[in-house]
C-alpha cells in the first residue's frame, strides 16, 4: 500500500503543470481529459472505479495523463458543486488536487446535503495545508480557473457529467459513459501501437 501512495505521489509530481490537476506525464502520448463535478454520482462511479484502473495501467506508466477539468452542473441538486470544485482547484495550486478529489467523492452524499464542503476537504488537509487552501481560496484566479474549465466544456457542447476525452496529437474522441473499461483498454491500446 505504501509503495503504491508513493508511486502516486511521483505520477502526481509529475502532473504539475495545469494548475496540479493533471495526474501523470503531461507529455504522454495520450491525453484523458475529464470534466466532471463533484455531486454528480456517475463522476463518484467513474472516479472510484474506472480511474483507479486507468492510472494502474497507464498513467503509472507513462503512457496517459489524466487532466482533470471542472464541470459543476448549475443545477438546485449540485447547489454546493461550484465550491467543491473550486477548493479542488485551490488544493492541486498545492499539489494535493487528488487527495482532495477523493474526499470529496467519497463523501459526496453528505456535504452535497449539508454544504459543509470545507469539512470535507480540511479532513484530508494537514493544518498548514488547511491555511494555505484558504488563502489561496480568497484568489480570484481560483473561480476564474473554474470558469475557463466550464467554459471549454460548454465549447465541446457538454451537458452532462462526467463527460471523458481521449486525446492523441490532433485527434480528440469522446468516450461514452458509462464508460466500459474493456472499451476504453481496446482504444488506448489501438492508439499506443
Amino acid at each position: 500500500m505504501r509503495f503504491a501512495f508513493l508511486a502516486l505521489a511521483v505520477v502526481m509530481a509529475a502532473g504539475a503543470a495545469d494548475n496540479g490537476k493533471t495526474l501523470g506525464n503531461p507529455t504522454a502520448p495520450i491525453r484523458i481529459e475529464i470534466y466532471s463535478d463533484f455531486a454528480c454520482p456517475a463522476c463518484r462511479t467513474f472516479h472510484e472505479q474506472t480511474l483507479p484502473m486507468i492510472v494502474r495501467d497507464y498513467v503509472m506508466s507513462g503512457k496517459v495523463a489524466i487532466v482533470n477539468r471542472e464541470f459543476p452542473l448549475n443545477i438546485p441538486a449540485h447547489k454546493h458543486s461550484r465550491e467543491a470544485a473550486a477548493y479542488a482547484t485551490a488544493a492541486g495550486r498545492l499539489g494535493i488536487y487528488q487527495p482532495v478529489a477523493d474526499a470529496l467523492f467519497r463523501a459526496q452524499d453528505s456535504w452535497n446535503e449539508t454544504g459543509k464542503v470545507w469539512e470535507t476537504v480540511a479532513s484530508v488537509l494537514s493544518a498548514e495545508q488547511q491555511k494555505k487552501v484558504q488563502t489561496i481560496m480568497k484568489d480570484p484566479t481560483v473561480a476564474a480557473e473554474v470558469q475557463r474549465d466550464v467554459d471549454a466544456g460548454t465549447k465541446e457542447k457538454i451537458n452532462s457529467t462526467p463527460s471523458i476525452f481521449l486525446i492523441r496529437g490532433a485527434q480528440r474522441l469522446p468516450i461514452p459513459t458509462p464508460v466500459n473499461y474493456g472499451f476504453l483498454r481496446s482504444l488506448i491500446d489501438g492508439y499506443l501501437k
